[in-house]
């Protein structure tokens, strides 16, 4: 039986503690009393406290009770974390428990937590999009990689937000007891079977700029109505009225990314999309996605998610109803 522990906290964001909980505890349903996970959540105080969504919520256990001891142990994260005041007491603990776990980390941006403890020096880890540049800044002996659903490094596991931690707690119950089990999990929680880690966690869309009459979110919604069309930023810049110079500048100050980017990011999302979504033939995704040909998607892919476009069908495609 290997036990679990959670770190919560006042403000801690309530998916980040439920959403591994479920998948942990739907897993007992289908292992032998003796290969069950023992949960608890933990906290530096007793009592109970308010999640970031006004749940109320009460942890089993006060750290440093009992002498300590779990098999993994994993910091959720909360909306105010990356701002929040170190907590000493809770950094001393995990800096002398994640050594004797098997496992250790963080969901979302709990991330910040294991850098004050200072676990994450010399790491690869992921965080939410929204908090990674603060956590590079924060911690720059660690290696942020932040478009990445999860991450492995050694024993150190980190996920990025909210329901990222999902994944990454299905990818350890495959680990621990086989795909066919996290797969009977995923079905039972009506979730995709498993976003592997390498999967991308940004979207185009998120770059939006809420101003729609914009030039650049005219530019957007332009490369995302003809999305087979060759973009160039003399092109782009031509559709926005603006010089290639003038726009290429603002494009990047309201979207922090390129041009070139953003495209990219489109294309990926319109081709994940046909991949789950069907059994359309390659070369014909490759088409409608924008990337042309077979050959520039799945090097697209590989580069960007790990994993060949039929890899990604393989592994993402919708479950049946």
């Amino acid at each position: 039986m290997e036990s679990i522990a959670i770190v919560i906290f006042p403000g801690v964001q309530a998916l980040d503690v439920a959403g591994p909980l479920d998948v942990f505890a739907e897993a007992n349903n289908f292992l032998p009393a003796d290969r069950r996970y023992a949960l608890a959540t933990v906290a530096t105080a007793a009592g109970s406290f308010r999640a970031s969504n006004g749940l109320r919520i009460t942890p089993d256990r006060v750290i440093g009770e009992d002498g300590d001891s779990f098999d993994m142990a994993f910091v959720a994260g909360g909306p105010d974390l990356p701002a929040a005041a170190v907590d000493e007491r809770l950094t001393a603990w995990l800096s002398t428990i994640a050594p004797r776990c098997r496992c250790y980390g963080s969901i979302c941006n709990g991330t910040f937590v294991l850098g004050h403890a200072g676990l994450l020096e010399g790491k690869s880890v992921t965080t939410h999009w929204q908090d990674a540049r603060a956590l590079a800044e924060r911690f720059p002996r660690a290696r942020v990689e932040p478009d990445r659903i999860y991450l492995r490094d050694g024993p150190l596991v980190t996920s990025a937000g909210v329901t990222a931690g999902i994944d990454l707690s299905l990818a350890l119950v495959a680990e621990s007891h086989g795909a066919a089990l996290a797969l009977a999990v995923a079905k039972r929680l009506v979730v995709f079977a498993q976003r592997q880690g390498g999967q991308s966690q940004f979207s185009a869309y998120l770059s939006v700029p809420t101003d729609e009459a914009s030039p650049v979110a005219k530019i957007q919604a332009h490369v995302m109505e003809h999305i087979a069309d060759r973009f160039t930023v003399d092109h782009l810049a031509e559709v926005a009225g603006m010089s290639a110079r003038t726009f290429a500048r603002a494009f990047v100050q309201q979207t922090e990314v390129t041009p070139a980017e953003f495209v990219e990011r489109v294309r990926l999302d319109r081709t994940r999309s046909l991949l789950e979504g069907g059994d359309m033939a390659l070369k014909a995704v490759a088409y409608h996605g924008g990337f042309g040909n077979a050959k520039r998607m799945r090097s697209v892919f590989v580069r960007r998610l790990g994993v060949t476009p039929a890899q990604y069908r393989a592994s993402f495609r919708q479950l049946p109803r």
